[in-house]
């Protein structure tokens, strides 16, 4: 992290002594989109923290762990189906997970569906691409999430 941010400091500067005013342009813009970005982050992670609450680790081991076996890889797969969450926060949130004990492969089933496949979006795709094509594409990334998830058992 700490190389992160040395690289970040110095392309800043390297940037300031390029072009001040887009600098400031590109930093104002930045600072924008954080704040933008910042209540649905704050609401997810109060969300989520109040569920690790509520569930014990247990119970989330026992209902997501590597010893789940198919009910696990069925509850994460329709949970990341059906939630709307963010890419930028669920990679924290499947660290979250991992931390609490929650196996590799259950995790990529979520995140895979999450991405992949949209159920309360779905009616909106329809509109747009027809009934077959939205149900095709959410069908195959489903079943392809689960094929995610086997290889990941398999490989991890």
């Amino acid at each position: 992290m700490l190389v992160l941010g040395i690289i970040t400091a110095l392309a800043l500067f390297a940037s300031l002594l390029a072009d001040r005013g887009r600098t400031a342009a590109g930093l104002r813009r930045g600072l924008k989109m954080f704040l933008g970005i910042l209540p649905t982050l704050l609401n997810v992670l109060i969300l989520v923290s109040i569920a690790l609450y509520l569930f014990p680790k247990e119970t989330l081991v026992a209902w997501l762990g590597a010893n789940s076996g198919p009910a696990g890889y069925a509850i994460a797969a329709a949970t990341g189906s059906i939630a709307l969450i963010p890419g930028f926060v669920a990679f924290p949130l499947a660290a979250l997970l991992l931390k609490s004990g929650v196996g590799y492969a259950v995790v990529a089933v979520f995140i895979t569906t999450l991405m992949m496949v949209g159920v309360l979006t779905l009616p909106l795709e329809i509109r747009f691409f027809g009934r077959r094509v939205a149900l095709l594409r959410n069908g195959l990334s489903f079943i392809g999430a689960l094929i995610v998830g086997a290889l990941i058992k398999v490989f991890m």
